[in-house]
């Protein structure tokens, strides 16, 4: 097999099989290559979503969209003014897969599942001549005169662009620094919440959109608040899990969040509600109805640990009662001990520092002809479709930079 080709993309995820797409269709006389480790491609596309793949996300302003970014926001301004998330919706239609948009923005395949986007990605690679190289463990990256050397566990291969889409890979990391580039040390983003508190001991399942506060800290998100049989899930701690990536490693993941239930109502607005509820349900039992918009069962759960047994009724609370059911209401205490990955869509903050790369092509501002797109970098999002959206503009700047190269 002849080794020799324009380019060579290492990675066989979503951002090189997007990237090597992009640039044949732009210049089909380019002999690129992907080469990937493992037997198969494309297996974190695979599990993406639950299996039905969240391509993107319905945000179309890039001003916005960077705003789901902890990490790569200001990076990412210009490169979405060049490609966003309505380019992406234009390009699989484009390539036949139409995106449906479902009520909290995600957008997934019509079809329901991650094996369209695949499926379409392996058709467009054998229609445009690409080479996907399996069982290919690169062991070495090298530059020799002109060319970049890729060595694997089975050949060496020589190129004049190299391009590497990764992701949170650490023995690819390793050769980057021994080529100059710094990595910003990896840490798990977009994790859940271990908390046994019996409070929430028998609400499994159970859903209220919260403010979350972790105390003595400036880390604070809103949204729904999801209790799982391990502890606290859900947008609003996935979301506070992102951005406090770094700083909740620091702790060790033991520290105390505050929970205020009413999400935006203060201690004080919270007790003027209850002395109304008071005056207005005097002969009614306090835990029977919830009189906010959370579940019963939070409600009750609330009331109790207020020291409120399940008969008092409104007339009957003290002050110190009504003033402990206010702090259950807007700053309730939980001791997080550890966290736990969510669903399969494990996400790392860390990678190739950002101050190192050229975010107008996408290359190397040590390298020459050394490109990179998606997670390699230190850029992550919040759940619901960002990390393939920066997969796909980063590949697409690429194949556009690389492309006008060989022009």
């Amino acid at each position: 097999m002849n080794s020799n080709f324009d380019i060579i993309i290492v990675g066989g995820g979503a951002a090189g099989f997007f990237t090597a797409i992009n640039i044949v269709e732009k210049n089909p006389k380019l002999k690129v290559a992907i080469l990937e480790r493992g037997k198969t491609v494309l297996e974190k596309v695979r599990i993406s979503g639950g299996g039905r793949c969240n391509v993107t996300h319905a945000c179309f302003v890039p001003n916005d969209l960077v705003k789901f970014y902890p990490r790569g926001e200001k990076e990412l301004r210009g490169p979405f003014h060049q490609f966003c998330s309505g380019d992406t919706i234009d390009w699989f239609e484009k390539h036949g897969v139409e995106l449906k948009i479902e009520d909290d923005g995600r957008m997934f395949p019509v079809s329901d599942s991650s094996q369209t986007i695949i499926d379409c990605f392996l058709l467009a690679t054998q229609k445009l001549g690409i080479q996907v190289l399996t069982g290919q463990s690169v062991q070495s990256i090298f530059k020799a005169d002109t060319y970049w050397k890729v060595e694997t566990n089975h050949e060496t291969f020589a190129c004049q662009k190299l391009i590497m889409t990764t992701g949170s890979n650490p023995k690819i990391w390793e050769m980057l620094t021994q080529l100059g580039h710094s990595i910003v040390s990896p840490v798990p983003s977009l994790f859940t919440f271990n908390i046994k508190d019996s409070r929430i001991k028998d609400l499994m399942g159970l859903s209220a959109f919260a403010n979350v506060k972790v105390k003595n800290s400036k880390l604070e998100a809103s949204g729904p608040l999801l209790i799982t049989h391990w502890g606290m899930s859900g947008p609003g701690i996935l979301r506070l899990s992102a951005w406090g990536a770094r700083e909740l490693f620091d702790h060790n993941y033991q520290f105390v969040i505050q929970v205020n239930w009413l999400n935006e109502l203060t201690f004080e607005e919270a007790m003027d509600t209850l002395k109304e509820l008071k005056q207005e349900h005097a002969k009614k039992a306090v835990s029977k109805k919830s009189p906010f918009e959370f579940p019963n069962r939070l409600w009750e759960s609330l009331v109790l640990a207020s020291g409120i047994d399940s008969e008092r009724k409104w007339a009957d609370l003290s002050k110190k009662q009504l003033t402990d059911l206010a702090n259950q209401l807007t700053n309730g205490e939980f001791q997080v001990n550890g966290k736990s990955t969510f669903k399969e869509e494990f996400v790392t903050a860390g990678g190739i520092d950002l101050k190192e790369i050229n975010f107008k092509t996408m290359e190397s501002k040590l390298h020459e002809n050394l490109f990179f797109a998606g997670e390699i970098v230190n850029i992550d999002a919040i759940t619901g479709g960002f990390n393939f959206q920066n997969a796909w503009t980063s590949g697409f700047i690429l194949a556009q930079t690389i492309t006008e190269d060989f022009l």
